[in-house]
């Protein structure tokens, strides 16, 4: 089991308010994605402070993996709410979040906003999470047909973010991983400039599995990159490679 992640802040934008972490122990592993929000409000303070606080509740817990992921999710979720409503500077501050806890060959995946997870294998591609967001609603309620939700004016609008109320509630995903398969995290700003197809062509087929990270930013930042761009990508019985560092 190997990871590797990157992030860069894209072609448009002044700061990087993308953040993600990503952690081993034996047989266990997490790493996350956060996507903050807020421009000049912080946006950037709250995927960071929701990263850290995160991985620190999932290292020094020992509950099971679900139980653990929700506590997790509370607890970044109370340091984000409790800044932004303490520090005048952070008012308006919130973050996606979208993590994974590996143990053995299950993924336990917990997802707030709409940064995804993606299981990627010789089957094909499977996106695991769903968006809280305007036009996932839209789309359920059949409102609008699914080749207009890429495009959607209103696409980058969320429903549901770390730090906004003082209670949150995060959706839960298992998936078993085959040898041979990824794991992926993403922010919105790689998943709204590849399509699910170029991901898994990318990630699992376009070369060394501890470049894949590069190859996929590379690509999002060839195409413009509009927003910060991140992914995490965890290799099921991957080649020994050389980790890189965050």
């Amino acid at each position: 089991m190997k990871i590797w992640g990157l992030t860069d802040r894209g072609t448009v934008r002044e700061q990087n308010q993308d953040t993600f972490h990503q952690w081993v122990e034996d047989n266990t592993a997490a790493l996350l994605v956060c996507d903050g929000m807020g421009g000049a409000r912080a946006g950037n303070v709250a995927s960071a402070l929701a990263a850290q606080a995160f991985t620190e509740a999932i290292q020094h817990s020992d509950a099971q993996p679900e139980a653990r992921l929700t506590a997790a999710l509370a607890q970044a979720n109370e340091q984000v709410y409790q800044r932004a409503h303490q520090d005048p500077d952070c008012r308006g501050m919130g973050t996606t979040l979208v993590a994974a806890l590996v143990e053995g060959n299950v993924a336990h995946i917990i997802n707030v906003g709409d940064s995804r997870a993606y299981y990627l294998s010789q089957n094909g591609i499977r996106q695991i999470t769903i968006d809280h967001s305007l036009v996932q609603d839209l789309l359920q309620r059949g409102h609008i047909p699914p080749e207009e939700a890429r495009n959607h004016p209103n696409k980058n609008v969320i429903t549901r973010a770390l730090g906004v109320d003082s209670k949150l509630e995060g959706d839960l995903f298992t998936q078993e991983l085959e040898p041979g398969s990824m794991l992926l995290l993403c922010s919105d700003g790689l998943s709204n400039m590849l399509e699910d197809g170029e991901l898994l062509d990318v990630a699992l087929h376009g070369g060394a599995p501890e470049e894949g990270c590069q190859r996929l930013i590379g690509l999002a930042l060839e195409r413009g990159a509009t927003d910060n761009v991140t992914a995490v990508l965890l290799a099921w019985d991957a080649p020994e490679a050389k980790e890189s560092e965050e």
